[in-house]
């Protein structure tokens, strides 16, 4: 351990993020070699959550004089890495050059750069000092960076370039001097997309035009999207009627992208008008009746449900019918967004979840539901995230269940089903994540968590509305969903959630019907099989995490649980990480007295606390079941948390094996 105070270290980290140089020179003047050198590698964190040296902090802020100190006395290592906070994202692996040229510090890019400092020293994402400065539009540090050696064809993790990341800010100098300098245009990444898709998306027509100067091709990405799509999809108007006159786009692709423009302004929450709607959608009938003895009809489509069947007008008389008629043009727009898009496209959820959140607004719960119904099908369909839809379904749940509206059983059902399948998803993902994707895969995987928590919330309160075959499925859901033994990022199971007082309640709607503990959910957890002993990431049990509840308007909910977790066979003498039982743990003399009055302890619960106390090794020695019992009862010899699986479930009095 080191001999050097952590508060001296805080001192030399402070001076250099405020740039007080001689300040550095005081603490560190006379120190020994390896003081100095262990004081300038130490990462420290700071209140906005950034972790760096201080050559690092300094270069972020640019204080040059800090810097060329630091560099001419004391020799620090140039490629020391730190994590930074840019636009709230955090980025890993940023060293000091990299920071400098993020915030357009020429004077400080230029020190490190004659340094010696690695000038395409990369990020974790893979991200060069000269991505950081086209991404923030500093032409004069890519310039420099540019004469001094830097690759312009490095690519981050996704293969974005230098290119597509100015053409997506907007930074049309940057993208010209990159142009002059020879990249690609066409270079694409992960996703097949080039520059020209990126200033698409944006509407930067001034970038576009200066792309097709230099030969750029609209090509399409992997979904099927030219820059001339994606455009429309946004609904950027002056880009599209910009490039549709391009003499490379065809008639039926200027018919596409008009359609798509103006399906898109009917169900764009950012840039709404029915007007335009219906005027691309009449100038484009009109177009595919140019030639009245040749149309170019629409292709047929299987109507949707959640469009409510919806078919398209095929001809003017069909589309005058409904001009005054807003939802028909809504469904008309959606039907003809997931025609040119494509159901794998992962655009065309979005305009579906904005029309069910305009009918959820006007309680029309039915509709929106099937909407997001159909949304969450397309997204998990096309392997995409769907933490915010689980929880968008969990908020418009409690908003009906507070405003007294009915839920069918059904959408309970499929809500439920989803959320099995991406917690199933979250698991597989995290054995085959890298270091990197970890902490983000853990914090989505709780979000849902804790999302498919309220759901269950909701259906205990509706549980005895629904008929017995209902209630026999609900019930096998909850099973598959233990059984899946998923947990937050601390560990704690969705009993244990659903225990703890200080489980997070979402605020839209949520805490209007959801508060935790829940006593009728958790009995319905236990009885579809909830581990009652399952421990989290500090050896708590259930039975640990409800008795530190201290709030007296919930000693009855406590009485509950604790009695249905007794009943089902939670130990009451098993020991958490720090030696403590549920006994011990307990914050009031309520608590204790519940917990004494189920205080009953057998010969081989006092065997395993013997073997725990002793220290006894007793892994292969015994049967897994006894190991597992053995476990329980103390931290002294259990080499590590094992995870237990549910084997059956209890529906309305009868046992259920091995779903």
């Amino acid at each position: 351990m080191s001999r050097i105070p952590l508060c001296f270290k805080m001192k030399v980290y402070y001076a250099a993020r405020d740039g007080l140089a001689m300040t550095i020179v005081s603490l560190l003047e006379g120190k020994s070699l390896d003081v100095i050198n262990e004081v300038l590698s130490q990462k420290v964190t700071d209140e906005y959550g950034q972790n760096c040296t201080p050559l690092i902090v300094a270069a972020r802020n640019g204080h040059e004089k800090v810097i060329k100190l630091l560099i001419s006395r004391f020799n620090p290592d140039l490629e020391q890495e730190g994590s930074v906070k840019v636009e709230n994202y955090v980025i890993e692996g940023a060293s000091a050059l990299w920071c400098a040229a993020d915030s357009g510090h020429l004077n400080v890019v230029k020190t490190l750069v004659k340094a010696g400092a690695n000038i395409n020293h990369p990020t974790l994402a893979n991200s060069t000092p000269l991505r950081a400065a086209c991404f923030e539009g500093y032409l004069d540090v890519v310039k420099y960076l540019t004469e001094h050696g830097a690759n312009l064809t490095i690519a981050n993790i996704y293969n974005n370039t230098c290119l597509m990341i100015a053409a997506f800010k907007g930074n049309w100098d940057i993208v010209s001097y990159l142009l002059e300098k020879g990249v690609d245009p066409d270079e694409k990444d992960h996703c097949g997309e080039t520059a020209m898709h990126f200033a698409a998306q944006c509407g930067h027509i001034d970038i576009v035009k200066e792309l097709l100067k230099y030969n750029a091709e609209m090509v399409e990405n992997k979904y099927g999207m030219t820059p001339l799509l994606t455009a429309a999809d946004r609904t950027k108007e002056d880009l599209v009627l910009f490039l549709v006159d391009r003499p490379e786009v065809t008639l039926c692709e200027k018919i596409d992208a008009l359609e798509l423009l103006g399906a898109s302004y009917a169900n764009n929450s950012q840039n709404y008008s029915l007007e335009l709607s219906y005027y691309y959608l009449l100038e484009t009938m009109q177009l595919r009746y140019l030639d009245d003895e040749n149309p170019i009809l629409k292709p047929e489509m299987e109507p949707i449900q959640a469009y409510d069947n919806w078919r398209e007008a095929q001809n003017m008389l069909q589309l005058n019918a409904i001009r005054t008629n807003s939802e028909a043009l809504h469904m008309e727009s959606l039907v003809i967004r997931e025609r040119i898009l494509g159901q794998c496209n992962p655009e065309v959820p979005h305009s579906v979840i904005y029309r069910g959140a305009v009918f959820a607004d006007s309680a029309r719960f039915d509709r929106c539901l099937d909407l997001w119904l159909h949304a969450l099908h397309l997204c998990q369909m096309n392997h995409v995230p769907v933490f915010k839809d689980l929880l968008r379904f969990a908020q418009v749940f409690c908003q009906m269940v507070h405003l007294g509206v009915g839920i069918p059983f059904y959408y309970i059902e499929r809500v439920l089903e989803a959320a099995a399948l991406e917690l199933e998803r979250n698991k597989e993902k995290l054995l085959s994540c890298r270091p990197n994707e970890e902490a983000q895969l853990k914090e989505e995987m709780e979000r849902n968590v804790i999302s498919a928590l309220y759901v269950l919330v909701i259906s205990s309160k509706l549980n005895e509305k629904y008929c017995k075959d209902d209630d026999y499925k609900l019930r096998k859901l909850i099973f598959k969903l233990n059984k899946l033994q998923v947990t937050s990022k601390i560990g704690q199971t969705l009993l244990h959630l659903c225990v703890n007082p200080d489980t997070p309640v979402d605020e839209f709607h949520t805490n209007d019907v959801c508060r935790f503990p829940c006593s009728d959910t958790a009995k319905l957890l236990i009885h579809c099989g909830a581990n009652v002993n399952a421990m989290d990431d500090e050896g708590n049990t259930p039975l640990h995490v409800i008795v530190r509840q201290h709030h007296a308007n919930d000693f009855i909910a406590l009485h509950k649980i604790v009695n249905s977790l007794a009943e089902a066979g939670a130990h009451i003498d098993v020991v958490n990480a720090k030696g403590k039982t549920p006994f011990e743990l307990a914050t009031s003399g309520f608590a204790e007295n519940v917990v004494r009055h189920h205080t009953k302890i057998n010969l081989m619960c006092l065997a395993a606390r013997v073997i725990q106390q002793n220290r006894v090794p007793y892994y292969g020695q015994v049967p897994q079941s006894l190991e597992e019992f053995i476990d329980l009862h103390g931290s002294g010899s259990r080499p590590e948390k094992k995870e237990r699986k549910a084997t059956f479930i209890l529906v309305k009095g009868r046992r259920l094996d091995h779903y």
